[in-house]
């Protein structure tokens, strides 16, 4: 029997999303895919088995339900508030979802793309090889309430996982390498691209996103006659070249268009797009110049799946697992069985807001 993934709700930018369609340059199709890959890795690790296609949510999520049986999910990239019939979810992690109940998505609380990945994957008819939605190439489109996706044959995955995701949520350092302009920018302006703090506009998508510098804005020496030449993302722009406001820095993503005639002044290393990609408008950056080997090493990392399969571990630790058991308070507030009159004791304690339902956010086991 076929199992279903059905689209209850979904907020604009909920599309599905895999690692793309490399190839196609020639044809006007840039690779597409997902803005942030990592994130994939990461539900392959939790699932334990190749993940090439997951939802995709900017921002915001949805709600969402099994048919035809139950799952196993895996919720990966920016955190986001989630729940099953009212239980909050851990992010990121791994969770039992029962066929009819709802998986409620809403919306982030760092970044910007969080995803969902399913135990089988997901089983839609591929378009010119890939199952993901080029919004930019008008392939597919966004996900809408009605909407049923075919899942593949589940795979035995386990239920409550997680692993301690990379922090790419916030800015950070973006490493560069030299672009066909480089050298046709001054000195000057090469050495203020490493020395002044980036902010993330709210001018940011699938396509691209600006970067407002500190100080004026950047122009290279005849970077309003540059040729029109393939472009991939990672590439920085610098828009109007004039050198004003108009000279921004504009990093090019994962549905970039193919070709482009801005002056390039260097390109974010594949490893660190993620960390463009899910950034919230305002966030901070920096920038600087690696080499070509420092590059290929991140890369390396990035594609290390053995680590990120070492990293996973259990939502709820095993007691047997835990060599200072003794050490913890594992039982508090122990009363006679009745509520305590605290009148008859001064030194008891009082609770004005008692909690009867923790949030298992404070710490308590999901």
């Amino acid at each position: 029997m076929t199992r279903w993934l059905a689209v209850t709700a979904a907020h604009a930018g909920v599309t599905m999303q895999d690692r793309g369609r490399p190839g196609l340059l020639a044809s006007g199709v840039s690779r597409g895919g997902a803005a942030d890959p990592l994130a994939l890795d990461e539900a392959a690790a939790l699932l334990g088995q190749p993940v090439t296609e997951a939802i995709e949510m900017a921002a915001q999520g949805g709600r969402f339900h099994v048919d035809g049986g139950a799952a196993v999910v895996a919720l990966t990239g920016a955190p986001m508030r989630a729940e099953i019939a009212g239980a909050r979810l851990a992010w990121p992690g791994t969770h039992r979802l029962p066929e009819g109940a709802t998986l409620s998505v809403g919306p982030a609380t760092a970044g910007t793309y969080g995803y969902l990945a399913l135990d089988g994957g997901i089983a839609a008819e591929p378009l010119l090889g890939a199952r993901s939605a080029h919004l930019a190439a008008g392939i597919g489109g966004p996900l809408a309430a009605g909407d049923r996706l075919p899942l593949g044959e589940g795979r035995g995955a386990q239920a409550g996982l997680t692993l301690d995701a990379d922090d790419r949520f916030s800015g950070g350092v973006l490493r560069l390498l030299p672009s066909a302009q480089t050298d046709a920018f001054p000195s000057e302006q090469i050495a203020r691209l490493e020395s002044e703090t980036f902010t993330k506009d709210r001018r940011a998508n699938r396509q691209g996103a600006r970067l407002v510098p500190e100080g004026a804005g950047f122009a290279a020496e005849g970077g309003l006659s540059v040729t029109s030449e393939a472009i991939v993302p990672g590439d920085i722009q610098i828009v109007g070249g004039g050198g004003g406001a108009d000279g921004q820095p504009f990093v090019l993503l994962a549905e970039c268009q193919t070709t482009g005639g801005y002056p390039r002044i260097a390109t974010v290393i594949s490893a660190d797009l993620p960390r463009v990609a899910q950034a919230p408008p305002g966030a901070a950056f920096r920038l600087r110049f690696v080499t070509l080997a420092e590059a290929l090493a991140a890369r390396r990392a990035a594609r290390d799946h053995g680590a990120l399969s070492r990293a996973i571990r259990p939502l709820v630790r095993d007691p047997a697992d835990i060599p200072d058991l003794l050490g913890y308070r594992l039982i508090d507030g122990v009363t006679s069985g009745h509520d305590p009159d605290p009148a008859a004791d001064p030194d008891q304690d009082q609770d004005p807001d008692p909690d009867p339902d923790p949030d298992p956010d404070d710490g308590g086991p999901t």
